[in-house]
Order: structure tokens, then sequence, then C-alpha cells
């Protein structure tokens, strides 16, 4: 087996930052009415920019596709071309469609010759899971080198004409018909964007980044699913696909937008996250103390507070200095934020040799959790 290193970090962010007062300009808004839980829900996220694969004028300049493209791109230059990539590993919650697979695609547009691709599907731990298949690639030696990317491109999936025929079509049943909490509040959370690892069986670079090992664990079996798009939830937690509904509800039901039950979030996200956490750690017999930088990935800086508290009261207490994020200036990328994080870190300048990288992610979708170690060789 091989020691596994990332050697190479890239992102690609499109076009301009876009700031709280004019992220409704950009999405649009829905019956011609500003949202009322926008306000609320930046509030409490804390988020003042993100980015969107959408120009001032409303077009549409990447796809998602396009954007992991660039970043990939990103890892590129003359001692290392986009041709001398081996294996090609993408993750995302936001798709451009159902099929072909999004490493399609992204390969598709490189143009870079037969690669092997792998395309994890889900929210934000399939950018991880696209990491830990690329790290298995390489460490038991099937490959030499892998690119892993986490992106979305979520934006496309909230504008106001997506959930236009169903407010049209609350106005024949109530006076002043309003989108549901559930699906505005990822309106104002969602953002865009990608990040692309390259993995390599030797220590190259100026900071390379060892991987020890990587962790994965679900509450599916537990609990409902909490965030969804492409159908409906039931009064009893059954998901019902969009597939079993009728074509003409598939708008009026606004059945492939993202949806998120709040209530479910709150109860379980943080507590299934530090047990998850807490589980890696004793079986990996390391001490939480002897992490020097957390990197986890959280929605909001609502939860930053009760997460620190939650992990404080299972013995896992990781001093808030060593708390790395970029969330406020990048927003929440979903499969890309643990690269956007961990490439802003690498690039600080300020990592040393034997320092110990702890990254932790969630997925709301119906609970799942991904958690890796890094040590800076």
């Amino acid at each position: 087996m091989k020691n596994v290193y990332i050697t190479r970090v890239s992102k690609f962010l499109p076009n301009k930052p876009v700031a709280n007062d004019t992220m409704e300009d950009r999405l649009g808004e829905i019956n011609g009415k500003t949202s009322k839980g926008r306000r609320i829900v930046l509030r409490q996220n804390k988020i003042k920019t993100r980015y969107y694969a959408i120009d001032e004028e409303g077009n549409i300049t990447h796809n998602n596709a396009q954007l992991t493209k660039e970043a990939v791109e990103g890892l590129c230059d003359e001692s290392f071309s986009k041709h001398d990539i081996e294996l090609l590993s993408c993750g995302t919650g936001s798709p451009d469609q159902i099929l072909p697979s999004h490493a399609a695609m992204v390969h598709g547009f490189l143009q870079n010759g037969n690669v092997e691709i792998n395309s994890p599907s889900g929210a934000c731990c399939s950018g991880m899971n696209a990491l830990k298949y690329a790290y298995m690639a390489v460490k038991s030696n099937q490959v030499n080198n892998a690119v892993c990317t986490g992106s979305e491109r979520a934006s496309s999936w909230m504008q106001s004409s997506i959930f236009e025929d169903e407010v049209q079509h609350l106005k024949t049943i109530e006076e002043n018909p309003i989108l549901a909490f559930n699906k505005d509040f990822l309106r104002w959370m969602l953002s865009d964007g990608a990040g692309a690892f390259l993995l390599e069986n030797e220590p190259k670079g100026t900071t390379p980044l060892k991987i020890e090992w990587m962790e994965g664990y679900s509450y599916a079996h537990e609990i409902e699913a909490c965030m969804y798009a492409g159908g409906d939830k039931l009064e009893n937690g059954f998901l019902k696909p969009w597939s079993e509904y009728n074509s003409d509800q598939w708008s009026k039901q606004s059945l492939f937008a993202i949806k998120q039950d709040v209530k479910l979030l709150g109860k379980n996200i943080l507590s299934k996250g530090v047990e998850s956490l807490k589980n890696a750690l004793e079986k990996h017999n390391l001490n939480a103390q002897d992490i020097d930088y957390y990197l986890p990935h959280i929605s909001s800086y609502y939860f930053k507070e009760n997460l620190y508290d939650e992990m404080k009261d299972n013995d896992i207490e990781i001093p808030w200095d060593n708390w790395f994020m970029n969330l406020s200036e990048v927003g929440n990328v979903g499969a890309g934020s643990i690269y956007l994080m961990l490439e802003e870190l690498v690039n600080s300048g300020q990592l040393k040799k034997g320092d110990k990288i702890l990254l932790s992610v969630p997925e709301s979708a119906r609970f799942s959790y991904a958690i890796a170690l890094l040590t800076v060789h």
C-alpha cells in the first residue's frame, strides 16, 4: 500500500462576490415580493458574500461541470498537465442533469484523453466521497495520481422562476400565497463554486499533505430525509420521488427545488456529527488536543457555538484558535466547501511540517458524515 499525499489544491469561484443586499436581484423575487425569510436566515448564517454562476444581467455563465473543469485546470502547469491525470473523481449535490454522470461531463469539457472516472452522488459528503475514492485508488497502487473535486451550481435551482408555477397555483387556493419556509430557507444558504485536489503517491509540491485516514458514517437507518430535491416528503416521512408524480405536478409543487426540514436539521445535525467525530478519533487513538487545524463544514454560523458546546460535552473539545473556516466569505458551497477551506488554509502560508489537519463534513440529506486526518509532510 502506498502513502497518499494531496500535492496541489485549486479553486474556482465564478464572477464577482455577491453581497447580501444584492442576492435577491440575482436570484429574483417570487410573486414580485421580497422574501420574508431572507433577512432572518442571513442574520443567523452570518454569510456576508457568496458566488453565483449568474452575471449581473441574470445570464448563466457556467454550469456545474464547467465550474469543476476550471478548478481542475487550476491544478495544472508546465510540470503537470491535464493529460497527466490518471483518474478523475467528481462529487456534487447539484449535477447538471440526471445522466450522464457529473464526472463524465467534467471529463468531456477537459478533453484530456482516456481516464477512469467516478461520480459519487449525494450532497455535501459527495465531495469527501470523491476524495476517498481517489485516495483508495492511489493507496492501492491502481494509479500514481488522481484528481478529485467537490462542486455545486445551486443558484439555478434557487432562481425565482423555479417557484413561480407553484405560487401561481397557490393563488387559486389562498389569497396571499407564500412559499413554504422549507423551500425559501435554502435560497439564502447555498452558493456556487468548485475545488480540486491532486493526489499523488509521493510528497511533491511546497506543502504536501499526507492523508492519514478517512472515515464515513450514515444514520439513514435511524432518521428520515431532511434535505431533498426531486421529490416531496409525505406526512409519514416517506420520500415520494418525482417519477411517481404526474408531470403537471413537477412545477406546481416545485419538486425539483432543494428543500430542508429545518426542525429535523436542528434536532440531529450536531449530535450525530459529534457522535461520528468521537467514534473516528477513538478508532484512531487521536486526542482532540492534538489537532492543529480543525476545518468543520457548517452550513451556518448559527451552529458554531452549539457545535463547540456539543464537542466539549463529549470530551473532544478543540480550542477556538484551532478552528479554520471561510463560510462568511465564500458561502455554503456544499460538496465544494471543504475543498475551498483547505485551499485557503494551504495558501495562507501558515502551515508547518507536522501540523495535523482534521476535515469534518456533515450532510443533512439523511444525516451522513465524512471525516479525514491530514498531516503536513
